[in-house]
């Protein structure tokens, strides 16, 4: 089971990525001041992530108890949420992390970055 230690550490592991927190949860950005690209609440058992609009409810629907939005929070953010303990391995975990981290990447950092892939869906 992938935990939020994973989190951090992979999170951290990525270009520019650094650890603040805000509204009381751990935020993972790009450089200090720059786009959140993921946060774990509930208590670390949660991990909110980029995610577009359109792939949301897919996503969901073919794993609902992996994917999830917080209503009245995420129904108008490029946001979702994603129970830990549901997670495959750390491998899917680090997956879900770079696509988040790309999503939230200026085109100059993702240029820079070519391992990290295009910008795309899960």
């Amino acid at each position: 089971m992938v935990t939020a230690d994973d989190v951090r550490r992979i999170a951290l592991s990525l270009p520019h990525a650094q650890e603040k927190p805000a509204w009381g949860m751990p935020t993972f950005r790009l450089e200090a001041r720059g786009r959140i690209f993921a946060s774990l609440d509930d208590e670390d058992r949660v991990l909110g992530v980029k995610c577009p609009k359109e792939d949301r409810a897919g996503l969901i629907a073919a794993e609902p108890d992996k994917f999830f939005l917080r209503e009245g929070h995420d129904d108008h953010y490029a946001w979702l949420r994603v129970r830990l303990a549901a997670l495959d391995d750390e491998a899917e975990l680090r997956a879900v992390l770079e696509d988040s981290w790309r999503q939230a990447a200026p085109a100059r950092l993702r240029d820079a970055h070519p391992e990290l892939g295009p910008r795309q869906g899960r």
